[in-house]
């Protein structure tokens, strides 16, 4: 038990403020890009897309996005997630991952 207890205060240690609010945001904007890209892609491949576009995004992207939970997006947030969607490392990860282009959302 206190092994275990030594483990789990150097793993809280370990995570620092900066870290849990970037994965909060980020949790955070992927509720407003999987309804976009919902939009034109089935089930495990908007949510596998999703993921790409969340991980691939900048942090002030993600704080732009994450300004819109709880609201239907509007152009702009369609426009950013199709941005991120298209950069080269947003890409590849849809690549890697089976996803078809966005070219499509363009």
């Amino acid at each position: 038990m206190k092994k275990l207890l030594c483990a789990l205060v150097t793993l809280l240690a370990a995570c620092s403020p900066n870290d849990i609010a970037d994965k909060v945001g980020r949790r955070a904007a992927e509720t407003v890009v999987l309804p976009v890209v919902a939009r034109y892609l089935p089930g495990p491949q908007a949510d596998i897309a999703t993921r790409c576009i969340v991980e691939n995004a900048t942090a002030e992207d993600i704080q732009s996005l994450a300004r819109d939970v709880g609201v239907e997006a509007g152009t702009a947030t369609v426009a950013t997630v199709l941005r991120i969607a298209s950069n080269p490392s947003a890409a590849n990860c849809l690549a890697r991952s089976g996803v078809p282009q966005f070219g499509v959302l363009r």
